[in-house]
């Protein structure tokens, strides 16, 4: 356990943008046709660790065992064996290729008759979940298309040398960057349905605050968590009754 796992509590209301940033996360996991959300702000704003506890607000999901594409079994005709997961967070590093971001075609084994033909990418992955992009602003123009166009359709569709892949690719994006670091593409920011500014705290006391809290949660994390778990647990219905409403 790595970072503090309760969204309600981390890293504090008073941080501007703070409490706007956490609504659009759970609201975009509520209802994920909203179109996904784009947090700037500067270095040590807690944008990353709240992005990364919003996995642990949201229930396990159902999938057909060992599928790659975390397929739901619920409607299908063929019974299958299941096992429930933890909702996919799956993080794209900056360095990442066309290939691995959306799977590739193994020619070879097409050519030589075999049957396993598809690599599968983090799109695959990130089905059914969230996908976050940290530093988005400074990803390649590229890729960003990708991604953004498989958002707003829910499929992936790989294409070689007249070989044709298509497999759902529904999931939350949520990309993050330092604006210090990289202008935005205001038609980047178009693309998104919600946005979200968050700034520095810059009072004294409320980064002490932070600061003594994070050093609880490092010197016993277990404890830590257990204390901030009736919250936790509170929010976490809060979110599956809304989604059960919509």
């Amino acid at each position: 356990m790595s970072t503090v796992k309760n969204l309600n509590n981390f890293p504090f209301a008073a941080i501007i943008g703070q409490e706007e940033m956490k609504l659009a996360l759970q609201l975009n996991v509520i209802d994920p046709k909203i179109g996904g959300v784009m947090i700037m702000g500067d270095r040590g704003t807690g944008k990353s660790t709240t992005i990364r506890a919003l996995a642990d607000l949201l229930p396990d999901i159902e999938i057909i065992k060992n599928d790659p594409f975390n397929t739901s079994p619920t409607g299908l005709a063929e019974a299958y064996e299941t096992e429930e997961i933890k909702i996919p967070m799956v993080e794209l590093p900056l360095g990442a290729t066309e290939d691995r971001v959306c799977g590739t075609i193994n020619l070879k084994e097409v050519l030589s008759g075999g049957s396993s033909t598809f690599e599968p990418g983090l799109l695959a992955r990130a089905n059914r979940g969230l996908l976050y992009v940290d530093e988005i602003n400074l990803l390649d123009d590229h890729l960003v298309d990708v991604l953004l166009d498989s958002a707003a359709s829910g499929w992936n569709t790989v294409e070689r040398e007249g070989v044709s892949v298509r497999h759902p690719a529904r999931f939350v994006l949520i990309g993050s960057g330092n604006p210090e670091e990289g202008e935005l593409r205001p038609q980047l920011l178009d693309r998104f349905g919600m946005s979200v500014e968050v700034k520095t705290v810059r009072d004294a006391e409320l980064r002490v605050q932070v600061v003594d809290q994070r050093t609880s949660f490092d010197d016993n994390p277990d404890e830590f968590s257990l204390s901030v778990e009736k919250q936790q647990d509170e929010l976490q219905q809060k979110v599956i009754k809304a989604q059960e409403i919509l």
